[in-house]
């Protein structure tokens, strides 16, 4: 079966952005209505599970029997075919606090593969796309990551994972590596980061325990724009499930750095 990508995003820009409208305008209610999962820091509200539901009933309008793989509401990627990857809120504990940097992230992936992005931020208004052979956008302007050569004067973006135990152990990474950084940035939004090593405002980004919903969309918008991407499950990951996007030029530097810096055992 074919598929046309840039279609498929245009399909996914059209429903992250419904959603992520959804989202900003039922925060203040939806903040006041919420769950843990996999540990007590990690959230989930009121606003997640509306954004995906209305996500779920607009792709089966627009694109009828297509399966959902979704954060909250679960699923199964096909093994064959089409499967849409969505994160509802991505970056629900900014959302939690007001922290307007949070977004709703989906993509189109075929056979486990991302051809076609969207990635929404209700709070600026902004729209990341991407699609596969067509670029990566930032509304209307087309992006390509930064021309970064050294890795001394490199800005590189990171997260943490949930767990305390694990969060340690990646601390200890960070600070191995920060020495050989310009400096280190965590926002708190796997897809945004991402789409930020896109436009050049990252020079890198790395990060464990992400879900396939963190990065289907950004990751694919991030490889668009020029990015050197290694994912969970690829040959080349910095782990089992390391996520890792740097512009060209220091891509090689930053993951020999992240091997000596012991972050593939975190």
């Amino acid at each position: 079966m074919r598929f046309d990508p840039r279609s498929l995003a245009e399909v996914a820009a059209v429903v992250a952005r419904e959603a992520g409208d959804l989202a900003r305008d039922m925060r203040e209610a939806a903040v006041a209505d919420v769950d843990t999962k996999s540990t007590q820091t990690d959230v989930v509200t009121a606003g997640d599970r509306a954004s995906e539901q209305l996500v779920r009933r607009r792709l089966a309008e627009l694109r009828p029997g297509e399966p959902v793989l979704g954060e909250e509401e679960g699923g199964e990627a096909a093994v064959e075919g089409l499967t849409w990857v969505v994160d509802p809120i991505d970056g629900t504990v900014n959302y939690l606090y007001g922290i307007p940097h949070y977004a709703v992230s989906i993509a189109a992936q075929v056979d486990g593969e991302s051809v076609a992005g969207a990635v929404y931020e209700p709070a600026a208004g902004h729209l990341w796309t991407a699609w596969s052979g067509g670029g990566s956008y930032l509304d209307d302007r087309r992006l390509a990551v930064s021309k970064a050569t050294r890795l001394d004067v490199s800005l590189l973006g990171y997260g943490f994972a949930y767990r305390a135990d694990r969060r340690q152990r990646q601390a200890e990474a960070w600070a191995a590596l920060a020495p050989r950084l310009r400096d280190l940035r965590r926002a708190g939004a796997a897809s945004l980061d991402l789409c930020a090593v896109a436009a050049g405002r990252l020079d890198a980004y790395a990060e464990h325990g992400l879900g396939r919903w963190d990065w289907a969309a950004g990751a694919l918008i991030a490889r668009e724009a020029g990015a050197v991407v290694h994912l969970p499950g690829g040959p080349h990951a910095l782990g089992p499930d390391a996520t890792f996007a740097a512009a060209p030029g220091i891509a090689d530097a930053l993951y020999e750095a992240l091997l000596e810096a012991d972050f593939p055992k975190v």
